[in-house]
């Protein structure tokens, strides 16, 4: 059985109504392969800074990366209890699907 990830697109309906995303610095954290980094990244912030601590989870978003965004979005390796990131450096902070 294939796991359909918000299949009615409610979720990324719901992200984009909650603020206004031009322009902005986004720190995702649990990226995991890019699923939601590449729809966030439609929405027009100029950064986004992605990672997930599963490696293998990180080289497939990297390979799947649009060219397009290459400039706009970093994906790391790493976890939310080391984040090595200062405060002020992103205006939004997204968890999705990652407890």
């Amino acid at each position: 059985m294939t796991l359909a990830m918000d299949p009615a697109g409610a979720e990324i309906r719901a992200l984009k109504q909650i603020t206004n995303w031009r322009g902005k610095r986004v720190l995702e954290v649990g990226c995991g392969d890019g699923r939601l980094t590449l729809r966030l990244a439609g929405f027009g912030p100029d950064k986004i800074i992605a990672f997930d601590p599963d490696p293998k989870l990180i080289r497939t978003a990297r390979k799947s990366l649009p060219e397009k965004y290459k400039e706009k979005i970093q994906y790391r390796v790493g976890n939310a209890e080391h984040v090595k990131q200062k405060a002020d450096q992103f205006d939004i902070v997204i968890f999705s699907w990652v407890l």
